[in-house]
């Protein structure tokens, strides 16, 4: 039986640990990648693929394997911080941005004309001193 407690206090540091560094990553890497983004990232009917940016296959496949690692950890790393504090939704948000998947430039475009979330985003780009993003015309 002291196994399991000792167990579950061990799983619950991991969790506690877990949830820090998430909100220390998500400080950081959120503005990075939110500033990065240009003004009319929204505003176009299509995105090129980010592998067909760069003139070496080679190149191209590494970045978008890179982005999309980053971004699944993004992803989960917000799922963890929706139970434990820390910016989930906002995290989880960027993730998606970052991932490669069918319909995700639609799904992009769809969150972020909800309430609040675009003003969020503008918020975050004027503390580094960015224009603001344009909002999409659906």
């Amino acid at each position: 039986m002291e196994m399991w407690l000792d167990l579950g206090e061990q799983a619950l540091w991991w969790l506690g640990a877990l949830s820090v560094g998430g909100v220390l990553v998500s400080l950081v890497a959120i503005p990075w990648f939110i500033a990065r983004m240009p003004t009319d990232y929204f505003c176009h009917p299509q995105r090129e693929p980010l592998y067909a940016q760069y003139r070496h296959p080679l190149i191209g496949l590494g970045a978008a394997t890179f982005k999309n690692l980053v971004g699944a950890v993004l992803v989960v790393f917000g799922i963890v911080m929706l139970f434990t504090p820390g910016q989930g939704l906002l995290t989880i948000l960027v993730g998606l941005m970052l991932l490669n998947f069918p319909g995700k430039y639609r799904l992009e475009r769809w969150l972020i004309t909800r309430n609040g979330v675009l003003e969020a985003f503008n918020w975050l780009r004027a503390k580094v001193g960015k224009p603001p993003l344009r909002a999409p015309e659906i």
